[in-house]
C-alpha cells in the first residue's frame, strides 16, 4: 500500500465503450488507492471487484449524504456537502431509518409483481418498435425507443401521467449534467420534487392502482416521505434503463458476432443483459461510502471519517473476477457484477430494469435482425458529460 494520492477520479475515456484506462492501471497496482477529492479531502478509491463488494456489504461504512465528499467536480467546481437527507430519501440513510423505507418499497417491487408487468412491457416495446419502423432508416433509437419505453413503464407503475413526462425528463437531464452550475442542478431537482409533491397531493385526493397510491395507502408515510421516495423512483426508473438500452444496443452493433449470437439464440438474453450491465457499467462515478470507525480494507488503514469511492466500471472489469473482462461475451456467466450495487443499498428496481432490457433487446433484434448504425461509430455522441453514461443519439438503419 502506498500513500501516493491520485489527484482526482479519472473520467477521461480513450474508447467510448470502455472505462478510463487509468482506472485499470490503478486496479492492477492497488485495488484500494489514495484519492484526493475536489473538496480537498484525502480519501480512497476502490477499483477491485472483491474490495468493492466488501465495502458495499460492510455496515461500518455509511451512505449518509451530509458526511460524503463528491469525487467529481460539477460545473468545474467542487460540490458542497448536501444537507441531511429529507424524510423518505432512503438511499442516503443508514440502519433502521433506511430499512423502514426500504421494507415498505420492497413490497411494491416483489419478483411476482414485476413478472406481472411483463405483458404490459412487451406491449409498450412492440408499440415503440412499430413507430421505429414507421419513421424509417435514420431514426434515432434513443428518442424513439430507448428513452420512451422505460419512461412509460415507470410512469404507469408510479401513476405519473405520461403526457407530463417532458418536465421531469428535461429536469433530469439538467440535474445529471457535470457541466451545469451547481445551483442550476439543484433548481432542476427542486422542480421535479415540486412536481412529484403536487402529484402526491392529487393521489391523496384521488388514489389509483399505482405505487404512489399504494405507499399512501399504507398509512405509515407522510406526503413528504412519499414525495421523496417517488422522486427517487421516477428519476432512477427511466434514466438508468434508458441509457442501458441505448448504449447496450451500440455495444451489440459494435460487436456483430455478439449481436448475431443473441439474434440466433434468444434464450441467451438473460446472460446478455447481465453481461451488458457488467461490460458497460453506466454509473460513471461512485457510490461513495464513509467509514464510521477505523478499519482495514485489503491492507489499507481506513480512518473514521474517510470517504471511500467505488468505481463500478473498474470493479466490473476486474480480471480477477471476470476473465478477459474487456471482451463482450453474451454467453459469459456474468453473475456477481456490481452494476446494481451490493449489500443493503443495492438497486431496489433491478428486477424491473432486467425485465425491460430482456424484453427490449430481444424484441429489437427480432424485429430488426439486420440493424446497423446509420452513421460511423465515431459520430455517435456519447454522454461523457453526464453522471450516467450512455449515448445522446443512436441513428440506425434496418
Amino acid at each position: 500500500m502506498t500513500e501516493k494520492l491520485h489527484p482526482e477520479l479519472p473520467l477521461e475515456r480513450s474508447s467510448p465503450l470502455d472505462p478510463p484506462a487509468r482506472l485499470g492501471e490503478l486496479r492492477a497496482k492497488e485495488p484500494v488507492s489514495r484519492l484526493r477529492y475536489p473538496s480537498g479531502h484525502d480519501g480512497w478509491l476502490v477499483t477491485g471487484h472483491e474490495q468493492a463488494r466488501a465495502v458495499l456489504a460492510d455496515r461500518r461504512f455509511s451512505n449518509r449524504a451530509e458526511i460524503t465528499h463528491s469525487p467529481i467536480r460539477v460545473g468545474g467546481q467542487a460540490v458542497p456537502p448536501p444537507p441531511p437527507a429529507k424524510p423518505g430519501m432512503f438511499i442516503n440513510m443508514d440502519g433502521k431509518e433506511h430499512s423502514r423505507y426500504r421494507k415498505l418499497l420492497t413490497g411494491q417491487f416483489t419478483v411476482r409483481r414485476m413478472n406481472q408487468l411483463i405483458p404490459r412491457v412487451e406491449q409498450i416495446v412492440a408499440d415503440h418498435l412499430a413507430q421505429v419502423r414507421a419513421q424509417g432508416p435514420g431514426v434515432d433509437l434513443v428518442e424513439a425507443f430507448a428513452l420512451p419505453v422505460p419512461s412509460m413503464v415507470i410512469c404507469e407503475l408510479l401513476g405519473v401521467p405520461y403526457e407530463e413526462r417532458d418536465q421531469f425528463q428535461r429536469n433530469t437531464r439538467t440535474g445529471f449534467s457535470l457541466d451545469n452550475d451547481f445551483d442550476e442542478i439543484m433548481a432542476a431537482f427542486r422542480e421535479i420534487e415540486d412536481y412529484v409533491a403536487d402529484l402526491v397531493r392529487r393521489k391523496r385526493d384521488d388514489p389509483g392502482d399505482d405505487m404512489l397510491s399504494g405507499l399512501l395507502d399504507t398509512g405509515e408515510l407522510t406526503d413528504e416521505e412519499v414525495t421523496n421516495m417517488g422522486l427517487l423512483l421516477l428519476i432512477a426508473g427511466h434514466e438508468t434503463t434508458a441509457n442501458m438500452l441505448g448504449i447496450g444496443t451500440l455495444a451489440l452493433l459494435q460487436n456483430p458476432d455478439q449481436f448475431a449470437a443473441l439474434r440466433d439464440d434468444p434464450s441467451l438474453v438473460d446472460n446478455a443483459v447481465e453481461e451488458l450491465l457488467r461490460y458497460l457499467s453506466i454509473i460513471q462515478f461512485g457510490p461513495t461510502r464513509v467509514a464510521l470507525e477505523d478499519l482495514e480494507l485489503d491492507g489499507s488503514p481506513i480512518k473514521k471519517g474517510d470517504n471511500v469511492t467505488i468505481s463500478i466500471p473498474a470493479a466490473n472489469r476486474d480480471p480477477n473476477r471476470f476473465p478477459d473482462p474487456d471482451r463482450l461475451d453474451v454467453r459469459r456467466p456474468a453473475s456477481g457484477h456490481v452494476a446494481f450495487g451490493h449489500g443493503v443499498h443495492q438497486c431496489l428496481g433491478q428486477q424491473l430494469a432486467r425485465i425491460e432490457m430482456r424484453v427490449g433487446y430481444n424484441a429489437l433484434i427480432r424485429e430488426f435482425p439486420h440493424l446497423r448504425l446509420a452513421v460511423p461509430a465515431s459520430e455517435v455522441p456519447m454522454r461523457k458529460d453526464m453522471g450516467i453514461y450512455g449515448v445522446y443519439r443512436l441513428p440506425v438503419e434496418f
